[in-house]
Formats: C-alpha cells, structure tokens, sequence
C-alpha cells in the first residue's frame, strides 16, 4: 500500500493553488529548491509524474490532479477530526457508558440525557441498567465510564480503584392500600405500622433496606408477600394486601390506588452516588455527564 506523506500533499495543494513554485515557497516559507525537492520525492513514493515543464514553469499532470481529489478528501476529514478532538478536550464530544440501578435510570441518568443532547449533542451517551455488583465489575474491567448505585452497596471509600461521587439523598415513603387506616393520619411514624403485612424482596438491597429502617424505628417487619420489582410491590399495595417502602425516586410508579406518604420523624434515607475509575472523573466528557446528573438529582422527586 502507497504511503502518503502529508506533508507533501499540502505543498502539491499550496502548488495548485498558487500557480508557481516561487509563490509556494513564499506561501509555506521555503526556498523554491526545497519546494521541488519534496516534490520530486512524493513523485517518487507515489510512481508517478506530478509536474510536467510548461515553458519556464511547471504544470501539475493528470495524476496529480487525480491525487489532489483524494487528498482533498482527506484534509476534510482530518478538519472534521481536528474539531472533533478539540469539542473532546472540551468535554464538547466524545462517549460516556454509564451503568445505573433501574429507579436510577427514570430519575436521574433520562433527565441528563436528555438535557445532554440539547447541550452537548456531539456527547454519545449509552445506558445499560445493572445493579450494584454489576455495576462495578464493568467499571473495573473498563465496560463503563459511570456507574449509579446506593453508597451502601459501592465498593468502600478506602477502595483505590473508583472514585465515589456523591448524587443524591432519596427519602423512603411507605406505600398504603386506598382507604387505609392510617392513609390520612398526620404525622405517620414508620413505628404506627409495625402491626401491618409488609412487602418486600425475600432478599438483596430491598429486603436489607426495608429491614433496616422498620428496627431502627423499633420493629421487625412481618413480611406477608415477598417481590423485588416496583411494578409487582405497588400492585400488590394497591391489591390491599400489605404495606411497603418505596424511594421517593419510584414514587412517580404508584398508581392512583396506592396512598404515598412521607415519613418526616424517622426520615429513612438511602443515599445514591455515582463512581469512576479513579483519576477518569477529570476526564471532560465524563465531567459533562456528572453536572447534568447532579442538576438532575436537584430536581429529583
């Protein structure tokens, strides 16, 4: 395959478009002499005659215009590119992989997108939804360049290889049945439902998390249904058929049937962080992304 110097091509161009090897020397700041050597040599490098004499002049010959059309092109491209790398080191361009929890993705990670693409539009973003432990195997293997999840399932701070941004305090509500009890009593305490049939995942964060906020308010739950998706919970609220927690990100599922409440007194609070791979989160494009999702949290139920 020929190899094409690029440096050449710019002068066989500069020739094309002033006339003479004098004025392209002037143009480039060389001496005529070396404007016919380098000629001379990508004449050479490609097999073929680029200039031919034309009285006291030279003339480009036919391959070189043919030459020219293609090096047109490519100069174009290597513009597009140059632009490109300068959008990139602005965080103007580029791809960022981020790897979210599934309330995580509604909430947080579509508003940025969206707010990203009116922006930044040359920012290439890609969404793969993943739990915690997932999350954090393709940050480490390099698969992803953001990882969401709650700070009680990321690696640890002391964890060198990933740096741990913090995104977003999410309150836990307690989902009612409609015409509950308590649905309309003031100042609803999480210890008011100690007697009631809870719902949640017979394992994994759920389940850890709804226990841990009933006994810090004095209780353990009796878990009467056991479901992990928020879809399946809900309904099954809304069937009257338990009680359970839901953060105020999934609050915007519950159907019209379920009675959401807040839980100011106790206030069970899980907290939600996005992490890098340490010394990433300086890269540009990867900065873009955690401003809009921290505007994003901002505006989070």
């Amino acid at each position: 395959m020929t190899e094409w110097d690029l440096r050449k091509l710019r002068i066989l161009r500069t020739l094309a478009e002033r006339g003479t090897v004098t004025a392209t020397a002037e143009t480039l700041l060389m001496t005529p002499s070396a404007v016919s050597q380098q000629l001379s040599n990508l004449s050479k490098q490609l097999g073929v005659p680029l200039l031919e004499a034309h009285g006291r002049r030279v003339r480009l010959t036919g391959a070189a215009h043919l030459v020219l059309r293609h090096a047109e092109a490519v100069f174009a491209q290597l513009e597009s590119a140059d632009a490109e790398l300068a959008g990139y080191a602005q965080g103007e361009a580029g791809r960022v992989r981020i790897a979210a929890f599934s309330t995580a993705v509604p909430a947080l990670v579509v508003p940025a997108v969206r707010a990203l693409r009116r922006s930044h539009p040359a920012l290439e973003l890609r969404v793969r939804e993943a739990e915690a432990a997932e999350s954090y195997e393709l940050l480490a293997a390099g698969e992803v360049d953001l990882a969401l999840s709650l700070a009680a399932h990321a690696p640890s701070g002391a964890d060198a290889r990933f740096t741990r941004v913090p995104l977003l305090e999410d309150p836990l509500d307690v989902a009612l049945p409609p015409g509950h009890a308590l649905a309309e009593v003031p100042e609803l305490r999480l210890a008011d439902l100690s007697a009631e049939p809870w719902i949640f995942g017979g394992s994994g964060p759920w389940s850890e998390i709804t226990r841990t906020a009933c006994e810090a308010a004095g209780f353990v739950p009796e878990q009467a249904h056991s479901a992990a998706g928020w879809t399946a919970i809900l309904a099954l609220v809304e069937a009257g058929m338990g009680v359970a927690l839901i953060p105020r990100m999934a609050r915007a599922r519950a159907g019209a049937g379920v009675v959401v409440r807040g839980l100011p007194h106790d206030r069970p609070t899980r907290h939600v962080i996005a992490a890098t791979r340490r010394g990433a989160v300086s890269a540009p494009a990867t900065g873009r992304v955690l401003a809009a999702l921290r505007t994003a949290a901002t505006s989070a139920p």
